[in-house]
């Protein structure tokens, strides 16, 4: 291996990256300079010491390091410790302040031996973060024969979760290699250990006395001087909200710009799937594939849906040598099969009008690309290659690259550069021409390496065919690949299916669905979209409720329930999941869980009826079905608790309600697709409601006095919007009052009360 020389520079010209000042490792090797960088930042002015030096951290933790190369760190909230050392006795220690994507730090210094050679190394405790950083440098060529970092000592009897193999599956029992480790305790207080550089060749281990070691795959067995790995340890009070601790943490040190939920037209509308399951996955269900496809479109409109993209399969391009459309072999040529299209694949996508989404698998072992191209293991790491596939994608309408297979025959060589090779030059240019990414089959490591891309969008995390099986595993590798800024895709499902469709929704991400001619429910696609097929769907991914996680690591009986959100700011709105998994069908939803302290709403949306939840207790019911599907919004200062947009899973989703606030009356924003002339809103209300129109118009107020729940319908202006102002009517019956209600200066918000 070629020896690594690393030089620190910087420029502030017109290299600028993520709008900061560039500082990369010239003759390094990629995804080290971030390290250098920060100590590039750090303070100029170290505070040498002698002795066991200590400095502070978020919410008064400590860290300590004493010559002898121990170390602890003590965290106020929870109050655990944990303890290691760094490999060798510490010398030269020197405490520095700095700061880098995550915020301001202070930070131990060291020079150390260890196993192979010397290295320099730093821990770093950040101000505004409940996080710790250990990060260790070679100093010379050295074999990989001990960690960069252990964690000898932690908290005893906790449980844990790890994510592994193809789809990053979750594992309560086994210990994933490149995945994050989450350990928590019965009362959902957590950390979590991960890599923190090197994704695509890092490893965690833990030996026979349970000592968390973070290193390098231990196929590589000879590090380059100036290897620099680093390791995260992140802690708080709560199972989710230390994952989003750590999310933020991951992608703020890579510096990637999270992805909206509609950041691409693969996330905005919804899409139609060829993949394995659907209906045409290598079925052209006639004489010609492209007259299917273009009739499956044909009846998204029929039925009052306009369809965003479409995705074609493994069963587009070549594969061979024996039979150059089976679905067994690799790529053969990266190229539209003549004899399904015959105007190629630019021809079939202009004729179609609609954004493609394309399938990729590995490269066959007779193609031949492997004479034309630099090859490691079964993928073309050249990066002329890449640049030809982007280029014929782009010129073809496609709009969402899907590299699938990264988990088994998609792999590199084991090596310090040819992963980096792979994932960076397929990523590059894919960017240069506008196109987006998704990871199938993907392992915790192709994950993590995502946070070094901004157009890698979106991940499977599920395996073929989105069955109710499926998602258990689906939910908690969703949490994973929504913390490193992948929205999270389902995989195909007929539209039909109600329950697949509400967590498809619920997910935040892709919808896709694979139905026959004729067979699209056209009810479920418009409760999950608006008809120009724009989603509907909440601002994060569901993710199963903490309670859910410690009774999972517990081996205990219980339904999932998972939640999801639309934020509005000072008033949320929660979309709740739950299911039956053995036998247990109780479930029981506390408004305190989700930061609600008030009186809360909440809606059983299958049912059509919901119940005031009083301050400081919770609700109980069965899942008599199987499951359930609930909306819990807080009783606002106006007494309302507003539901939104009736016609929709999602009730409130920024698509439909842009905008919404209560203070002291319910303001509301709603948006229409073109054509749309009306909605039909509602909410809960302990007496009945008056409304007006600041925009648009409204008209057909109701309010139901044995549910008390209200509904009205909204008109939309010549820009296809409205605003509402909602009060309670103090007037006798109160439903059509409107006119009499809102000239009183209260419907209008001024104080004081209605006379």
């Amino acid at each position: 291996m070629e020896r690594v020389a690393c030089v620190l520079w910087y420029s502030f010209a017109n290299s600028v990256v993520r709008g900061e000042m560039q500082i990369t490792l010239r003759g390094c090797a990629p995804h080290w300079g971030w390290f250098a960088a920060a100590a590039f930042f750090s303070s100029i002015v170290p505070q040498p010491a002698t002795g066991q030096i200590s400095i502070s951290g978020y919410g008064g933790a400590g860290v300590s390091l004493s010559p002898d190369g121990n170390w602890t760190v003590m965290t106020a909230n929870p109050q655990w410790a944990f303890g290691g050392s760094i490999g060798g006795a510490a010398t030269g220690l020197v405490v520095r302040s700095g700061s880098d994507h995550s915020g301001s730090y202070r930070e131990i210094d060291y020079f150390y031996s260890a196993a192979g050679g010397g290295r320099t190394g730093f821990i770093r405790a950040y101000a505004g973060t409940p996080a710790i950083l250990f990060s260790a440098t070679l100093s010379s060529d050295a074999t990989n024969t001990a960690a960069f970092t252990t964690v000898a000592s932690f908290p005893a009897n906790l449980h844990h979760l790890t994510w592994s193999g193809e789809f990053s599956l979750p594992s309560f029992v086994g210990m994933g290699a490149d995945s994050p480790w989450l350990y928590f305790d019965d009362s959902a207080n957590a950390f979590m250990v991960s890599p923190a550089a090197n994704y695509m060749v890092a490893s965690m281990s833990q030996g026979a006395n349970g000592a968390i070691a973070s290193g390098i795959n231990s196929a590589i067995t000879l590090l380059p001087a100036g290897l620099t790995h680093a390791t995260a340890l992140v802690y708080g009070a709560g199972i989710n909200s230390t994952i989003q601790t750590w999310e933020r943490f991951i992608t703020a040190l890579s510096g990637k710009k999270l992805p909206p939920n509609d950041a691409d037209t693969l996330l905005k509308q919804v899409s139609y799937w060829t993949d394995n399951t659907a209906t045409y996955y290598y079925n052209p269900g006639g004489p010609s594939y492209t007259d299917t496809l273009d009739a499956i479109k044909a009846e998204f409109s029929a039925k009052g849906m306009a369809l965003g993209s479409m995705q074609v399969d493994s069963w587009w391009y070549p594969k061979g040598p024996d039979d150059i459309w089976s679905d067994h072999g690799g790529i053969w040529t990266y190229t539209a099969a003549p004899d399904l299209f015959p105007d190629g694949l630019a021809g079939f996508q202009a004729g179609l009008g609609l954004p493609l989404i394309t399938h990729a698998r590995w490269i066959d072992a007779a193609s031949p690309y492997r004479t034309q191209y630099a090859m490691s293991g079964d993928v073309i790491v050249d990066p002329a290659w890449w640049e030809m596939v982007a280029q014929y994608l782009q010129s073809s309408g496609v709009a969402t690259f899907e590299q699938d297979w990264l988990g088994a025959n998609a792999h590199t060589n084991v090596n310090l550069t040819d992963p980096y090779a792979f994932m960076d030059n397929m990523a590059a240019s894919m960017a240069r021409h506008g196109i987006t990414m998704q990871y199938c089959m993907g392992e915790p490591k192709h994950f993590l390496q995502s946070t070094m891309y901004d157009n890698a969008t979106t991940a499977r995390t599920s395996q073929d065919g989105f069955t109710s099986d499926r998602w258990t595993e689906f939910l908690y590798s969703a949490r994973f690949a929504s913390a490193v800024g992948l929205w999270p895709f389902t995989d195909v499902f007929q539209s039909g299916d109600i329950n697949n469709m509400i967590l498809a929704v619920l997910s935040a991400g892709p919808v896709g669905v694979g139905d026959a001619l004729g067979s699209l429910s056209r009810a479920n696609l418009l409760k999950a979209a608006r008809p120009d097929g724009v989603i509907v769907k909440p601002d994060v991914p569901a993710t199963p409720l903490d309670g859910v996680y410690v009774a999972d690591a517990q081996g205990v009986d219980a339904p999932m329930t998972a939640a999801s959100l639309t934020d509005y700011g000072t008033l949320k709105a929660h979309f709740i999941f739950s299911y039956v998994r053995q036998t247990n069908n109780t479930i029981t939803i506390n408004p305190g869980d989700f930061g609600i302290s008030g009186a809360s709403y909440l809606y059983d949306y299958v049912n059509g009826a919901g119940t005031v939840i009083y301050p400081g207790s919770s609700w109980t019911g069965t899942l008599a079905s199987g499951s359930g599907y609930y909306v819990l919004v807080p009783v606002g200062p106006s007494g309302i608790a507003f539901l939104g947009d009736k016609g929709h899973f999602v009730t409130l989703g920024k698509k439909r309600i842009p905008a919404l606030s209560d203070t002291g009356h319910v303001d509301t924003t709603v948006a229409f697709a073109a054509g749309e002339k009306t909605r039909t809103l509602f909410g809960y209300s302990p007496q009945p409601v008056a409304a007006t129109a600041l925009s648009g118009a409204v008209s057909g107020i109701a309010w139901d006095s044995s549910t008390q729940l209200f509904k009205l319908t909204v008109h939309a202006n010549a820009n296809g919007t409205a605003r509402l102002r909602i009060v309670k009517s103090f007037l006798a019956g109160g439903t059509t009052g409107i006119t009499s209600v809102c000239r009183l200066a209260r419907c209008f918000g001024a104080p004081g009360p209605v006379q």
